[in-house]
């Protein structure tokens, strides 16, 4: 099959989920020998380095780069129509005319498209198309806009405890800074589920990380969306046990991801204090590109805010146990697959581990208090054999479901149907 594969970055480097996850597809579709173009949007230069990452395994490969003024400009005129931000700050005219030019040049049998904000690039298009939502993205607006409903009247409260004699002034700064977040979330929120709603009448086949993430989308006939997860490249991500531990729990990812730094958040001013009070000289690793200023705040001799690493394998095999108690987001955590791989143990929550689906008490510790997060990490600390047994539990566990391989023909096969007119677009409008 001639593929064109539309993304709404560059995936490469591996920093962001949805970029480890196009660029395994690509990686994998072109394994099993098909004909791969990529387009994508960039609101950054990307380098030759990493050109060079793709080019074996793409025929030809476009980059739109757009500045952020102008999609900031395109996503408020999308704004005044009531339309969605993300799609409008990914999708200016710019992209809009390459694309089809490229779409004109490549003649694709197939256009696959990831996540809901490519979706005006592609909309009008009569090349058959698949989309990959990757994850409920308006599941995850909903979630934040919870987190901020929740957030107001603490964030009140610290203004008045701050702010003295001045608290009304500080006080109103702090509603009307949470009460724009609120606002802009609930905004994203409503246009992507309409979004979302409006891709299963126009796609012939989409995907989906996982099964919470399917159930959230706003449609009756969800299961016309397949189930396609990650991988893991276990080439890549192999334990190391004579590894020296210079922390003792370790937390990753993007720390500029609300979500993330959510976790970061939670993780250092909630739970560790209780992990402290029974090991006071316990150390922390947040680690992960481009920190957000509140993760940058966490800071201290007893936690290391890392910043970019240059292997990111150095911070899981460096330390004891891995925590992601995740308190918002959507989808399958990477970085819990990639430290199971590495037979680092894990402490997670409900929420993450219900997108994972291993079996609590054998393969992960799940934790939804803060003080269940921390008896979970002090056992593991204080049991090296626990650690050992969860570890190895947790690699079978992801070696036997979790494979890039087996995704690439998973998806090979929905692309195989929609090119062969077996998957025909069915309108679903409720």
């Amino acid at each position: 099959m001639k593929i064109l594969v539309v993304l709404p970055r560059f995936p490469y480097p591996l920093e962001k989920g949805d970029k480890l996850r196009a660029y395994h597809q690509i990686k994998g579709l072109h394994a099993l020998g098909h004909e791969i173009h990529l387009f994508c949007v960039s609101h950054g230069k990307v380098s030759d380095a990493d050109r060079l990452q793709l080019q074996p395994y793409c025929k030809t490969i476009r980059v739109v780069r757009l500045s952020k003024v102008d999609s900031g400009l395109h996503a408020f005129g999308e704004f005044c129509r009531v339309r969605n931000l993300q799609g409008a700050y990914w999708s200016a005219q710019k992209a809009k005319k390459a694309f089809y030019k490229m779409e004109h040049d490549v003649q694709p049998d197939v256009i696959y498209n990831q996540m809901v904000r490519t979706m005006p690039l592609v909309l009008h298009s009569r090349t058959p198309k698949v989309m990959d939502f990757q994850d409920c993205l308006s599941l995850n607006m909903l979630r934040n806009m919870q987190h901020y409903e929740t957030a107001l009247p603490q964030h009140i409260g610290k203004a008045h405890h701050l702010a003295g004699k001045k608290r009304s002034k500080v006080s109103s700064y702090y509603r009307h800074s949470t009460s724009l977040h609120y606002f802009i979330y609930h905004y994203e929120f409503k246009t992507l589920r309409s979004m979302e709603a409006e891709a299963l009448r126009k796609f012939n086949a989409l995907t989906i990380i996982s099964e919470p993430d399917r159930q959230a989308l706003p449609v009756r006939e969800r299961e016309r969306v397949q189930l396609l997860p990650n991988g893991v490249d276990f080439d890549y991500f192999v334990p190391r046990p004579d590894a020296e531990k210079h922390y003792d729990i370790a937390f990753c990812g993007n720390m500029q991801y609300k979500p993330n730094v959510l976790t970061a958040i939670y993780l250092v001013k909630q739970v560790m204090p209780l992990v402290w009070k029974e090991m006071p000289q316990a150390k922390l690793i947040l680690a992960g590109a481009t920190p957000a200023a509140a993760v940058s705040a966490l800071a201290e001799p007893r936690v290391c805010v890392s910043g970019t690493v240059p292997d990111i394998r150095d911070c899981y095999a460096g330390a004891k146990v891995f925590a992601a108690p995740m308190q918002a987001g959507s989808g399958l955590q990477n970085k819990l697959l990639e430290a199971m791989a590495m037979e680092i143990p894990c402490v997670t929550s409900s929420l993450a581990n219900a997108a994972l689906g291993a079996k609590s008490g054998s393969e992960v510790l799940i934790g939804d208090t803060p003080q269940e997060v921390a008896q979970h990490i002090l056992t593991l600390l204080n049991s090296r054999q626990q650690r050992d047994i969860l570890a190895d539990n947790a690699r079978h566990f992801v070696r036997n479901a979790f494979t890039w391989s087996a995704m690439s023909k998973r998806l090979e096969s929905i692309l195989a149907r929609v090119v062969n007119g077996t998957a025909a677009v069915k309108d679903t409008r409720e």
